[in-house]
């Protein structure tokens, strides 16, 4: 035991032609013998690189939605937007997409880790460091009493290098590298995510602009009943019951024509600063629905495919490889550090300094050393932390690829039900103008009352405003569909086979 333990200590002396002799002293921490049987048994240690165990997530084979969906794989228009044919609405995604502040921080994000993996990197090199130091002596001559000082210099340079030979500091930057790819698939979400919230956020407005044209053609039919009711009234031929009746329904129109511009107001703000701009300072020009906007198809693909294309599945994938690359590396810490330090100074009188004064006073040292960690409860910590660190990812992972496997389902089932209800809409809304159009014709013949147009009018005035918010219901349900799709993002390996090869 002893001799394992004792330290190595060589001298070596070396003249050099027109120098002086020069000593050149060389530490061994740990003696040749503890070296190579610590080398051989890390050779043999168990660790082995954390692998994370995706195959045990949840699976699909099919939609259960999706009478009309495609069962095989089909590209999605990276610019799946401009598929509802509206140039309005691709104007402002392109705004947003270049302005949104939110891309904005993402992008940050994604270039902060972009700088990671280089600090990471640069602790796998040398690092070189250099010094210069001038000290002033002064000093009272007893002979003559005058103050003498003396001038010299020291220079000195040191190089430490850490030799990564188990792979720890590979690992460190392999998990970066994984973060890197987490945070551009976040921008990825977010690039998503901001294109579906201004399309839906315009088809919302352009309900409102047309809903506010239905309300005030009611208002203005309303107010035209009233006129009549209070002439009828004024010559005795109404009671003042129908008058107020009608008032109050007049009042509830206005009523309901307040909030509506209210909502547009309130979602044009929302769409302002979606395009990075203040609230207040955009103003979108009224605009029908149906006149704008186009119905785009159902995309296609498989739940399989789902998992390699929706970015935030990409970003919860790769965090989860980080988190078993940082268990791996914790794992890691436990087997010896070997580091080198090359060291080198000279100096000299600075009033006679010459280059050749300096290389001749030189003296150089290497200094190999190893550090084993017999007793580190920090090192163990860290391994539980990375270690629960690496489930919690495992289980974000899971609930991710559930909450898209429901967003797809959510959306093909909300599709199917409105495209059935707008059918149901559609028989509606034209038995009530065939019953509108016999109660105008009654009216002018006398036999039907001016209340019955006005009940006739309302009803198919319901049922229109339901018609206009069904189709923005399915176009919302269409946006929602492509963006739980993945949008037009290409399909990439699946990062499990390549944990795993």
């Amino acid at each position: 035991m002893n001799n394992m333990k004792q330290d190595a200590l060589q001298t070596m002396t070396h003249r050099t032609p027109g120098r002086s002799a020069r000593l050149t002293i060389v530490r061994l921490s740990v003696s040749g013998a503890l070296l190579l049987g610590l080398l051989g048994l890390t050779a043999c240690s168990p660790l082995q690189p954390s692998q994370p165990a995706l195959e045990t997530m949840p699976v699909k084979t099919e939609w259960q939605g999706a009478e009309g969906l495609a069962r095989s794989s089909a590209d999605i228009d990276p610019q799946w937007w401009a598929g509802f044919g509206d140039e309005t609405l691709n104007q402002l995604v392109d705004s947003a997409l270049m302005a949104n502040s939110d891309l904005r921080i993402a992008m940050a994000r994604l270039d902060e880790a972009g700088a990671a993996i280089g600090q990471v990197e640069a602790a796998r090199l040398p690092s070189l460091n250099a010094g210069l130091s001038t000290p002033v002596r002064a000093a009272r001559n007893p002979m003559t009493q005058n103050v003498e000082t003396t001038r010299s210099y020291q220079a000195q340079t040191e190089l430490s290098w850490e030799i990564d030979l188990w792979g720890k500091l590979k690992e460190g930057v392999k998990a970066k590298e994984s973060a890197y790819e987490a945070s551009a698939a976040d921008w990825r979400a977010t690039h998503l995510n901001t294109a579906a919230s201004v399309a839906s956020s315009y088809f919302l407005i352009r309900q409102f602009d047309e809903q506010i044209q239905m309300q005030q053609k009611a208002l203005e039919d309303a107010r035209q009943i009233l006129q009549i009711y209070q002439f009828q009234y004024q010559e005795g031929l109404l009671s003042s019951k129908e008058v107020s009746r009608q008032q109050a329904e007049l009042n509830s129109l206005q009523r309901s024509l307040i909030d509506l511009q209210r909502e547009r107001q309130v979602t044009e703000n929302a769409l302002a600063t979606l395009l990075g701009k203040p609230a207040g300072t955009f103003s979108l020009p009224a605009d029908t629905l149906d006149q704008a906007v186009q119905d785009m198809p159902v995309p296609g693909g498989l739940p399989a495919e789902l998992l390699r294309r929706r970015p935030d599945i990409l970003a919860a994938e790769y965090r989860v490889l980080e988190a078993h690359q940082l268990l791996g590396q914790a794992r890691l810490a436990q087997l010896p550090s070997i580091s080198l330090t090359a060291n080198a100074q000279g100096g000299g009188d600075l009033a006679s300094a010459t280059l050749n004064q300096l290389v001749q006073s030189a003296t150089y040292g290497l200094t190999p050393s190893i550090s084993i960690p017999l007793f580190d409860p920090d090192t163990q910590a860290r391994i539980d932390s990375s270690r629960a660190s690496a489930v919690t990812a495992e289980e974000q992972y899971r609930k991710s690829v559930l909450q898209a496997f429901r967003e797809v389902e959510d959306a093909l089932v909300n599709l199917s039900a409105r495209r059935a209800q707008r059918v149901q809409l559609e028989e509606e809304a034209s038995h009530l103008e065939t019953v509108a159009e016999q109660v105008r014709a009654q009216l002018r013949e006398g036999i039907a009352t001016q209340l019955e147009v006005f009940e006739s009018e309302r009803r198919l005035l319901d049922v229109r405003q339901s018609l206009l918010r069904n189709r923005q219901q399915i176009l919302s349900d269409t946006i929602t569909l492509y963006k739980a799709m993945g949008g037009g993002w290409p399909l990439e390996p699946a990062i499990r086979d390549e944990a795993h090869s």
